[in-house]
């Protein structure tokens, strides 16, 4: 009976450690928010940057400068076959690949490194449903930022020439 006491007094102990350990003050009532979203008139509100760093900051954005192509290369998956084929279009080109209808809008590339990247304008429309089924830029460093969503078909950038 005293070792059952003895073990239910160590637990409770135990228990209330934590409790003690956690300073609580006054100011920790209020919650912290922040000043730009503060309906109390008296809370400081951050600086405008200066238009130096504003300008760094839209050039930090902007990325490269890039140069117009003539013609794009892509490449086609056929999810079901596992073949690829490649498709060379010039602008307003449009190529069918399966039941794709694949047109290239715009291509465009790294103007000081033209084979290190590529980014073309597609518009690709499914002929059998007659439905659009992406239309946007894709960047061939990074063809998972912008993918087309088709069950048996996939389609990406390889690069961008003027040839």
């Amino acid at each position: 009976m005293i070792r059952t006491m003895i073990h239910a007094c160590a637990c409770l102990v135990l228990v209330a450690l934590p409790l003690n350990a956690q300073d609580i003050s006054p100011e920790d009532d209020r919650l912290l928010i922040d000043p730009a979203f503060s309906d109390d008139p008296q809370d400081v509100v951050p600086a405008e940057p200066s238009a130096a760093e504003r300008q760094r900051a839209v050039e930090a954005a902007r990325g490269p400068e890039t140069a117009r192509g003539k013609r794009a290369e892509l490449r086609g998956l056929d999810k079901v076959t596992g073949r690829t084929h490649d498709l060379s279009l010039a602008i307003g080109d449009v190529v069918q690949f399966g039941r794709l209808q694949v047109r290239l809008n715009e291509c465009r590339f790294p103007a000081a490194d033209p084979g290190s990247d590529a980014y073309a304008e597609l518009t690709i429309t499914d002929s059998r449903q007659d439905k659009r089924v992406f239309s946007g830029w894709m960047i061939a460093s990074a063809p998972a930022l912008s993918a087309m969503d088709d069950p048996r078909y996939d389609v990406w950038v390889i690069s961008c020439s003027n040839a």
